[in-house]
């Protein structure tokens, strides 16, 4: 059917889904309106009635299932802010501010010391502890939070790093929960909401590095981004060569960069249209602002169930590797707020399908002008990247295209891909300290060069690294730009070292998950799933419950039979050492193997 040339030329079921979200967000106004305006005791009653009327409806495995880790997910869930949740697991975390150029105040956190460190000084001139630094940054709205809201500490890759021997600092986008303040606007005027993943990248992500680099003196650190927050690193250090010899290693976590579409048809069509209906339906301030009031009302099982509708509406995504009682630790810190214009650029991006910088050319809605003939927006040169890149992405992640980023990076990209994981699996999976953080901590430990300081200290040489054979060696399991990268079979427990067509790939590790607990040992009640969870009337959090972690110390991951260093990352997570040892390793045949540094 032909397609009718008013807003963005959509065709005909294309201007009905646009309607339809029209008409669904009305209905959330008007749900929103009446909800504020009734009394407390009322909100409470229909809280209280909503709760019971769920868990009557919820089958008894699922109710012990939310049930069983409640004391440890209940008070992550109701902790304010970043540091209380570090509290809890008994973390001192640092509060910084970083002044942009373009006068925005950001928000981040270190976490430099582990238990009983705290009055040590890292970092911080002669006579203090030098330790390697790692930048943590969050995704799409969300927060330094979505990084240490986990319920098993061992699954915590920001507390594991600390506990390694590294100086961790989390970063925050301009306009969320720790970066709503700036200079010039405050953030209920519009102008402080007109900024786009280019703003991320040209101040954001820059400044934060030199700040960081100053505060500790170090000369480079490793980042370590999540979805848009390896988006932000792929502009950045594309647009930003000296930026390249400050990160030694970029870790990107289900990575973004062109996101192949979404699973919703709705959606895809409000991609389709231009952006001023985008910007009418969602405002150009922040967007889906309501959703913290929403979070404050509902009951935790409800709200965990509807962002799991959510998610599977608009990714296809089924949450099936991470737990019940992970989700409603998690959920809670999983959003925050970002402008309308940041999802604009990523809906113009999924549209071209080019990573592209933001398109202000907006023509009107009923303009019949083919402008785009005549002018080209200006694509993120990612192919220019020097710093080392480690790509780990799931191997059932809808948005990504392993093949089609490959083509666009430079060829010394390594890819390493999960099975069965979907994007979020990549934070709170319930095996992701077995899955992801080996391949993690060998990036660190292969590509992450000493300070000059600790250096000297040690004996290092920056210009000449010793370590063992890995996944990273050349001759074994170097992905290379358009080629593909390794895979797994469900139906074999290792491939061939060799593919059909030559290329060395890396020996799959089957992962056996544990068993799930029988209905007979889960015998914990439902009467109450938090100490007090009736809402207030306010879109404000929860209150804070004190509580106690539960501490696990990680443990060491043994090889599979027949397996070698090529097979495993690394050993899983030691925490002996203060400082992580870069300096020498052997191979099963004891030799040794130097590497020079990466130029």
């Amino acid at each position: 059917m032909a397609p009718i040339p008013l807003i963005g030329r959509l065709h005909i079921h294309e201007y009905l889904a646009v309607g339809a979200s029209f008409v669904l967000l009305g209905f959330e106004v008007l749900a929103r309106t009446i909800t504020l305006l009734l009394p407390t005791p009322i909100i409470r009653f229909l809280y209280r009635l909503s709760r019971n009327a769920f868990n009557g409806l919820s089958s008894p495995y699922s109710r012990r299932a939310r049930n069983r880790k409640k004391a440890v997910s209940s008070p992550i869930a109701q902790a304010h802010d970043f540091v209380e949740i570090c509290e809890l697991a008994g973390y001192y975390a640092e509060e910084h501010v970083v002044q942009t150029k373009d006068g925005y105040l950001l928000g981040i956190h270190r976490l430099a010391w582990r238990r009983g460190e705290e009055d040590k000084r890292v970092n911080s001139g002669p006579g203090s502890i030098q330790k390697k630094v790692v930048y943590l940054h969050h995704g799409l709205m969300m927060n330094s939070e979505v990084w240490v809201c986990i319920t098993e500490e061992e699954r915590c890759l920001a507390f594991q790093l600390v506990e390694q021997g590294y100086d961790v600092w989390l970063g925050n986008n301009r306009g969320n929960k720790y970066s709503k303040k700036s200079l010039h606007y405050g953030p209920t005027e519009v102008p402080f909401w007109n900024f786009s993943m280019d703003q991320f990248a040209f101040h954001d992500i820059p400044d934060s590095i030199n700040y960081i680099l100053d505060t500790t003196s170090q000369p480079s650190l490793s980042y370590i981004g999540f979805s848009q927050g390896t988006a932000q690193a792929f502009a950045t250090l594309s647009i930003n060569p000296t930026l390249n010899h400050k990160v030694d290693v970029f870790v990107a976590l289900a990575p973004a960069m062109a996101p192949p579409g979404l699973a919703s048809g709705i959606v895809s069509s409000l991609m389709k249209s231009n952006p001023e209906v985008l910007f009418l339906l969602f405002g150009r301030r922040a967007i889906l602002g309501s959703t913290t009031m929403w979070q404050a009302l509902l009951y935790p099982a409800i709200f965990q169930w509807v962002i799991d509708m959510s998610l599977n509406f608009l990714f296809g995504w089924k949450a099936l590797n991470i737990a019940p009682h992970q989700k409603l630790a998690a959920y809670p810190h999983l959003f925050s707020f970002t402008s309308t214009k940041s999802v604009v650029h990523w809906f113009q991006i999924i549209r071209n399908g080019n990573f592209q910088m933001f398109d202000d050319e907006v023509t009107s809605p009923t303009s019949f002008s083919t402008g785009s003939k005549y002018y080209k927006v200006a694509k993120f040169p990612t192919r220019n990247i020097k710093t080392p890149i480690v790509l780990v992405y799931g191997g059932s992640d809808s948005l990504v295209d392993i093949n089609v980023m490959l083509k666009e990076l430079p060829k010394h990209t390594i890819a390493k891909c999960v099975p069965k994981y979907e994007h979020l699996d990549l934070l709170w999976a319930s095996d992701v300290d077995k899955l992801v953080f080996p391949h993690v901590l060998q990036a660190l430990d292969e590509f992450a060069q000493p300070s000059e300081t600790k250096g000297e200290s040690l004996g290092w040489k920056r210009d000449m690294r010793i370590f063992r054979p890995s996944i990273f060696d050349t001759s074994q399991a170097l992905t290379t730009n358009g080629s593909q990268p390794p895979g797994y079979s469900e139906n074999e427990r290792s491939r061939a070292r060799f593919s059909p067509s030559g290329m060395p790939q890396t020996p799959a590790i089957e992962y056996e998950r544990p068993m799930m607990i029988s209905e007979e040992q889960m015998d914990e009640s439902d009467e109450e799933d938090y100490g007090d969870d009736t809402p207030a009337k306010s879109s404000a959090g929860v209150g804070f419950v004190s509580s106690s972690f539960a501490h696990t110390s990680a443990t060491g991951v043994a090889l599979p039979n027949g397996s070698d260093w090529t097979s495993v990352a690394v050993p899983h997570l030691k925490k002996e050492s203060a400082t992580p040892n870069r300096t020498a390793g052997t191979s099963r045949d004891g030799l040794y193997r130097s590497i020079g540094s990466y130029q």
